[in-house]
């Protein structure tokens, strides 16, 4: 889709965006809430301060991303790769656990 494109501060509520190549791209501030990101590319991505309320980030490459402050409430990371990446102050209540 837009790998390292700047889309800081988007509004992307609902967006299906189910195997997106957003790697490396600057999210920081971004409202992904209700998305569809199952098996998305948003590896060292700058997600600080993002909106993923209940955001589906099934299968999601999330190696190296930065998610300091992200809103992680009710989303569904299993099977998601976590691998290095910054969580920092993210909040995740109510969110299903990464494997």
């Amino acid at each position: 889709m837009c790998q390292g494109c700047d889309l800081s501060g988007a509004g992307l509520v609902y967006a299906n965006l189910a195997g997106a190549q957003i790697n490396q791209a600057n999210l920081s501030q971004i409202n992904l809430s209700r998305a569809n990101l199952s098996g998305s590319n948003l590896s060292g991505s700058n997600l600080s301060g993002a909106v993923l309320f209940n955001a589906n980030l099934t299968g999601a490459d999330l190696r190296g991303a930065d998610l300091r402050g992200a809103d992680l409430r009710g989303s569904r990371l299993s099977g998601a790769n976590l691998e290095g990446a910054n969580l920092e102050g993210q909040i995740f209540g109510g969110s299903w656990a990464a494997v």
